[in-house]
C-alpha cells in the first residue's frame, strides 16, 4: 500500500511540474473546449544584426505567441490594435467552416482593425490536426506579425507515427533592417522590385553566419536516443527554403496539418505559407559533435533575392556533464544543401508527398468534377503613371496576374459587400475561367506583357466539385509560385513541366492518395492540377504567398454561395466586425 501511495504521489508531482512548465499543453489535455487568447498589437524595439528598429508585434513578442489547441476546440481570440497601422490577422490553413468572418484577409472577409479598435476572431478547429500558423494579412506586416498554431489530436487519438519525446516549433522568417512598409510602398511607387531581406531567421534569430549575430542563434538541445517532432513553418515573405540538419535525417509525417505517408530525406523543401512536421531521431549515444541546421532559398525567378543562409545549432546533452555539449572543443558539422536552383530535388521531394489515405484518415478526393478552370499564373507589366519614370521592364511597372487579371483590392470587404447585397459597386462576378488570350505559355513570351486590372471573383454554387489547373508562364521569366487557397484544403492530383496537355495529362492524375494541403508550389515553367469541394459558404482569397507577387496583383477570390440547408449557410457577421 505504501509503495502504491508513493507511486501515486510521484505521478501527481510529475503532473504538477508538467502544468507549471507547459500550461498550454496541460490545458490541451481536455477536448472540445473554448480557449481564449488576447492579442495586443503593440510596437516593440527589436535588435538583429546590430540594427535596432521598432516593429509591429503581438504582445510585444517576435515571433508572436503560439496558439495551442486540440482538434475540435473553439478559439476565441480578441485582437486589440494599439498601433498606427491598420491590422488584420489570418489563421493560415484553418478551414473556417461557416466562420468566414474570422478568416482575416483585409478587404476580403473584413475591413482592417483600425487604431484603438478591437475584433474577436471566433472559430472552431474541425477535422484538422498538426501545425498551422497565424499572420498579419495586410500589406507586408506579416514580416514581424506571425506565430505557430499547434493543433494536438483529439484526446485519446494517437499519432499515426512514433509518439515524440518532445515537440519543437521551427519557424522560418525574414529580417529586414529597414521598415518593410517603406520597402513595399517605395517599390509600388517606382514600379521596380522591392529591396530584399537582410537575413533569414529561425524562431526570430538569424544565427552565426551573419555579421553581428552569433549571440542571436537558435539552439536545439536534445537527448540521445529520442524522437523529436519538429513543427516547421515557412513564414518568410518571399522565399521557398531548403532545410537540413548535419548528419541527421528527417522523416516527413504531416504537411499543412494533414498526415502523409512517412518518408525520410536529408533535406526538405518548404514554400512560404507551408508547414511540415518531421520526426528527428537523435543518435543512440552522445556523438561528441554539434550539428548545424541550415536553411537557404530555392530560387527560380529572374529577380534579385536574399542569397544568404540561416543557421541554428543542434546540440546533445552530454550524459557525463550537466551542461550541453556545445563548446569550442567539439567539431561543428555542416549539412550539404541542394543548389539554389535545384528544381530536380524540388520535384523529387514534392512527388514523395502522398496522403495517408487510411480508413481513419481517408483522402476524400473528388472523383467527379462539376466545373473545370484553367488559370495562367505569372508576372506582367503595367503602364507607368504620367510624368513618371518607372523602374520596371522597359520603363513600365512590375505587375502580376491570374488569367491576365491583376487584382485590384476593394475599399469595402468583398464578404461584407456580398452579404449585404452591395456587390455591384465592389466586385465583378465574371472572373475569366480560362485565359482570354491563349499563347505558348512556357515558350517565347508574347510581345505585349501588359495586364488588365479588376476586382473579379469566381462564383460557385454550394458543393461544387472543382478542378483547377494553374499554369506558370514565361512572361518576365518562369518561376515557382506557392499558391494558397483560403477556406479549403485541396488535393494535388497532378503536376508537370511545360504546357498542360488537357488530353494526356489527366490520364496520369493520382486520384487515390494525392497530397492534401492549402498551399502548393506551381512548378517553374510547369503546371499543377488541384481538386476541392466548395462546401464552405463565403468569400475565399487565393493568392501567391510570395508577398511581392501578391502586392503586384497575383490574387483573386472564390465566392461560394449558401446551400439550401441551415447548416450550409454563412451566419450573419459578428457585431464587432470592423467597418471600412
Amino acid at each position: 500500500m505504501a509503495a502504491a501511495a508513493a507511486a501515486a504521489l510521484a505521478l501527481l508531482f510529475k503532473a504538477l511540474i508538467f502544468i507549471v512548465l507547459y500550461p498550454e499543453l496541460a490545458q490541451a489535455q481536455q477536448t472540445g473546449i473554448t480557449r481564449h487568447y488576447k492579442f495586443d498589437i503593440v510596437m516593440a524595439n527589436v535588435t538583429r544584426l546590430c540594427h535596432t528598429k521598432s516593429i509591429v508585434t503581438v504582445n510585444g513578442k517576435f515571433p508572436g505567441p503560439p496558439i495551442v489547441a486540440r482538434e475540435g476546440d473553439r478559439l476565441v481570440i480578441k485582437v486589440v490594435n494599439h498601433v498606427q497601422n491598420n491590422i488584420s490577422l489570418h489563421w493560415h490553413g484553418i478551414r473556417q467552416l461557416r466562420s468566414g468572418w474570422a478568416d482575416g484577409p483585409a478587404y476580403i472577409t473584413q475591413c482592417p482593425i483600425r487604431t484603438g479598435q478591437s475584433y474577436v476572431y471566433n472559430y472552431t478547429i474541425v477535422g484538422q490536426r498538426g501545425t498551422l500558423w497565424w499572420h498579419a494579412h495586410i500589406s507586408w506586416l506579416r514580416s514581424t506579425v506571425y506565430g505557430p498554431i499547434i493543433i494536438l489530436p483529439t484526446l485519446g487519438v494517437p499519432y499515426p507515427f512514433t509518439k515524440p519525446y518532445k515537440q519543437v516549433p521551427i519557424v522560418f522568417g525574414e529580417w529586414f533592417n529597414s521598415d518593410t512598409e517603406a520597402i513595399i510602398n517605395q517599390a509600388l511607387q517606382t514600379g521596380g522590385g522591392p529591396n530584399v531581406s537582410d537575413a533569414y531567421t529561425i524562431n526570430g534569430l538569424p544565427g552565426p553566419l551573419y555579421n553581428c549575430s552569433a549571440k542571436d542563434t537558435f539552439k536545439l538541445n536534445v537527448k540521445p536516443g529520442k524522437v523529436y517532432l519538429l513543427r516547421i513553418i515557412n513564414s518568410a515573405l518571399n522565399d521557398e527554403l531548403f532545410f537540413s540538419i548535419a548528419n541527421h535525417s528527417l522523416t516527413t509525417v504531416d504537411v499543412d496539418a494533414v498526415y502523409v505517408k512517412p518518408f525520410t530525406s536529408d533535406t526538405i523543401l518548404i514554400g512560404p505559407g507551408q508547414t511540415t512536421n518531421v520526426l528527428l531521431q537523435t543518435k543512440p549515444e552522445f556523438p561528441s559533435a554539434t550539428f548545424l541546421m541550415l536553411a537557404r532559398p530555392y530560387a527560380t525567378g529572374l529577380g534579385t533575392f536574399d542569397n544568404s543562409t540561416v543557421a541554428g545549432i543542434l546540440e546533445y546533452k552530454n550524459p557525463d556533464k550537466s551542461q550541453a555539449s556545445f563548446n569550442k572543443k567539439l567539431p561543428l558539422l555542416k549539412p550539404t544543401l541542394p543548389s539554389l536552383n535545384d528544381t530536380s530535388f524540388a520535384t523529387n521531394f514534392t512527388n514523395k508527398l502522398r496522403s495517408l489515405a487510411s480508413s481513419q484518415f481517408p483522402a476524400n478526393v473528388p472523383q467527379k468534377v462539376d466545373k473545370n478552370f484553367f488559370f495562367t499564373v505569372g508576372l506582367g507589366t503595367s503602364p507607368c503613371d504620367k510624368n513618371q519614370t518607372c523602374q520596371g521592364p522597359n520603363g513600365t511597372k512590375f505587375s502580376a496576374s491570374i488569367n491576365n487579371v491583376s487584382f485590384v483590392m476593394p475599399t469595402i470587404a468583398l464578404l461584407q459587400a456580398h452579404f449585404t447585397g452591395q456587390s455591384k459597386a465592389v466586385y465583378s462576378p465574371y472572373f475569366p475561367i480560362i485565359p482570354l488570350h491563349q499563347f505558348n505559355y512556357t515558350g517565347t513570351p508574347p510581345n505585349n506583357t501588359m495586364v488588365s486590372n479588376g476586382t473579379k471573383v469566381v462564383v460557385l454554387p454550394f458543393n461544387t466539385s472543382v478542378e483547377l489547373v494553374m499554369q506558370d508562364t514565361s512572361i518576365l521569366g518562369a518561376e515557382s509560385h506557392p499558391l494558397h487557397l483560403h477556406g479549403f484544403n485541396f488535393f494535388v492530383v497532378g503536376q508537370g513541366f511545360g504546357n498542360y496537355d488537357p488530353v494526356n495529362d489527366p490520364k496520369k492524375y493520382n486520384l487515390v492518395d494525392p497530397v492534401e494541403r492549402n498551399t502548393v508550389g506551381i512548378p517553374v515553367g510547369g503546371w499543377v492540377a488541384i481538386r476541392f469541394l466548395a462546401d464552405n459558404p463565403g468569400v475565399w482569397f487565393m493568392h501567391c504567398h510570395l508577398e511581392v507577387h501578391t502586392s503586384w496583383g497575383l490574387k483573386m477570390a472564390w465566392l461560394v454561395l449558401d446551400g439550401s440547408l441551415p447548416n450550409q449557410k454563412l451566419p450573419p457577421p459578428p457585431s464587432d466586425l470592423p467597418q471600412c
